[in-house]
């Protein structure tokens, strides 16, 4: 097969300067390798993938558009949200206050509480690992108790250490 016949080496190693990813890269440095006489086969061995791959990675250069843009991935959007914009800032909202000011017994969010709250409130069903992910978005991160200096009042770590038996971990504003 002769691809690429059209495009000079330069105008590969240019478009290389330009690009930003492991993708592209990978994209132009197959093409120049393929330029300088590296076959498909070869080039699938040195990437770990399919002739049928590579070869895919050839013909997106064949192309009237910049360079550039020919090896970049188009967008893709993913899957719709559950909660809509409103619902979505709402429940930041609500998870930036301690839970008991919406009636739940916890001192503090975790992902199986914010789990019962979105199906109870607004009646979508979220995976435990997309709960983790929204408390996240919503500038939450994860707090692990630290180890209790030795001279700490006594009575004071046993009730930090109830509370934490009893939120199992929890999420919290930074």
């Amino acid at each position: 097969m002769d691809h690429l016949d059209e495009i000079p080496v330069e105008d590969l190693q240019d478009a290389l300067d330009n690009v930003e990813g492991n993708k592209p890269t990978q994209r132009l440095l197959a093409a120049i390798a393929y330029k300088n006489g590296v076959t498909q086969t070869e080039l699938a061995e040195w990437y770990g993938t399919g002739r049928r791959t590579i070869y895919s990675w050839l013909m997106r250069l064949d192309t009237d558009e910049p360079l550039e843009q020919a090896v970049v991935d188009a967008k893709r959007t993913g899957r719709k949200r559950k909660l809509s914009d409103r619902q979505q800032e709402e429940f930041e909202q609500t998870v930036h206050e301690p839970p008991t000011e919406v009636g739940y017994d916890a001192p503090a969010w975790t992902p199986a509480l914010v789990q019962q709250f979105l199906e109870e409130t607004y009646g979508v069903e979220y995976s435990y690992p997309s709960c983790r992910r929204l408390l996240k978005e919503a500038g939450l991160s994860y707090q692990k108790p630290r180890r209790s200096a030795a001279e700490a009042d006594e009575d004071e770590q046993e009730e930090f250490h109830e509370e934490f038996k009893k939120s199992g971990g929890r999420w919290t504003p930074p």
